[in-house]
């Protein structure tokens, strides 16, 4: 489980590209490293990967074609940053909301607002997943906990605060670039139930 705190960007320094298959590595910061081993669980934008080698500070993971095609780690290339969290321990402070590391789709980037005081960003979702977005409800974009804001269809913007700006790579991204979206766990649970209770009650009349 993840918490949609991203703990910072690591730079992608190696690929190994293969038919259907790739591993990168990254060169992870100093304050991620403590019992970090194979076979232990890392979010790269939002999706969890698992370690598979570890030497010194570079750490590498393997992605399948499944992650390649739904995730925007395909396009990932060298010296790109990747917004990273390792697996949350129990007991330790969920300072976002519940997040497993799966991503469903990928969002586009299609307006950015900037001020003094705000950084505002808007996506589009594809269609299937507007039912799972509200205004006030989380989303991860990039493994980032986030407030969606205004909600119109199948576009909805986030406000970001400097730290955010900040800690990940979000503040890199422009309008055509695509995000790893997760929906909020809980939402998509409702929304799922209460959808097969009215269809069971539709096809009982």
């Amino acid at each position: 489980m993840f918490t949609g705190i991203v703990q910072g960007a690591a730079q992608v320094v190696a690929i190994d590209e293969k038919e259907r298959f790739r591993t990168h590595t990254l060169q992870m910061p100093s304050n991620q490293l403590d019992g970090l081993k194979p076979g232990a669980s890392v979010a790269h934008n939002g999706c969890c990967l698992t370690v598979t080698k570890v030497a010194g500070d570079l750490i590498s993971f393997d992605l399948m074609q499944e992650t390649l095609r739904i995730t925007n780690l395909g396009e990932l290339a060298v010296g790109d940053p990747v917004n990273i969290e390792r697996a949350a321990r129990f007991g330790e402070e969920i300072g976002g909301h519940a997040m497993s590391g799966h991503i469903i789709a990928m969002a586009e980037v299609i307006r950015i607002e900037q001020s003094p005081n705000n950084y505002r960003i808007w996506f589009r979702v594809p269609e299937h997943l507007s039912k799972y977005i509200f205004t006030k409800g989380y989303i991860g974009i990039d493994g980032i906990s986030l407030t969606i804001g205004e909600v119109d269809g199948t576009v909805f913007d986030v406000n970001l605060i400097p730290e955010t700006l900040n800690r990940t790579n979000i503040g890199t991204r422009g309008p055509g670039d695509y995000v790893n979206i997760e929906v909020d766990p809980q939402t998509q649970a409702i929304v799922d139930t209460v959808e097969r209770v009215l269809a069971k009650q539709l096809s009982e009349q």
